[in-house]
């Protein structure tokens, strides 16, 4: 449970610092970024995959970069779900999913193995 709630807090920290670096990704505050990691969560464990899945043949294609529209869409979504935070267009989307997934993984060796 206490790697859980870490991980939680790591996720809603590294979602601060992507709004901090990328443009036009707003959140306006630290609970805000904490209800985001909730339903980031909930996106990634239940719409990421049947995305990942309809898209296959997609990403096959493009060598797998076809992901990054996916992790872009799917932070869209969160947003969308999300109160107090915005991306305004997909540029910003595209831009925060990379930088998202860069600070986690940079912030992912504080949450230990559990």
């Amino acid at each position: 449970m206490k790697h859980f709630l870490l991980t939680w807090l790591l996720s809603a920290i590294a979602l601060g610092i992507t709004a901090y670096l990328v443009p036009d990704f707003t959140i306006t505050s630290f609970p805000a970024a904490i209800v985001a990691a909730v339903v980031m969560g909930i996106v990634n464990a239940i719409v990421r995959p049947l995305l990942v899945l309809l898209t296959l043949p997609l990403t096959f294609m493009t060598l797998g970069l076809f992901l990054l529209v996916i992790n872009a869409l799917s932070l869209v979504l969160v947003a969308y779900l999300t109160p107090d935070f915005t991306i305004s267009g997909f540029i910003p989307a595209f831009l925060g999913s990379i930088v998202l997934s860069l600070v986690s993984g940079l912030l992912s060796p504080l949450a230990g193995k559990g």
